[in-house]
């Protein structure tokens, strides 16, 4: 199983805690975009490889959207343990 922690920002999460730049907007499309692309791509890799792959968001630990770090443990050892495809976790929206 791989667990990715990703940052909102530099993920493009589409949660509230992202928003587009508006300074050097051009530069922050093509790096946000391109790192969108990369983790598409290596989840593709890995699932393709057997493994499993789940996501945990920045805004799921941090913030107004936080989710209890509780809950969040508790999801992770469940999936952990059950052995499902993929999963995401994000804050409440």
């Amino acid at each position: 199983a791989v667990i990715f922690v990703n940052g909102c920002f530099w993920h493009g999460h589409g949660c509230k805690a992202f928003r587009w730049p508006k300074t050097r907007a051009e530069f922050w499309k093509a790096k946000i975009t391109g790192n969108r692309a990369r983790d598409a791509a290596n989840v593709a890799i890995l699932a393709e490889r057997g493994w499993r792959v789940m996501v945990v968001w920045e805004c799921a630990l941090k913030g107004r959207s936080r989710l209890p770090f509780e809950d969040v443990l508790a999801t992770c050892s469940q999936w952990l343990k059950e052995g499902r495809g993929e999963l995401e976790i994000g804050g409440i929206m």
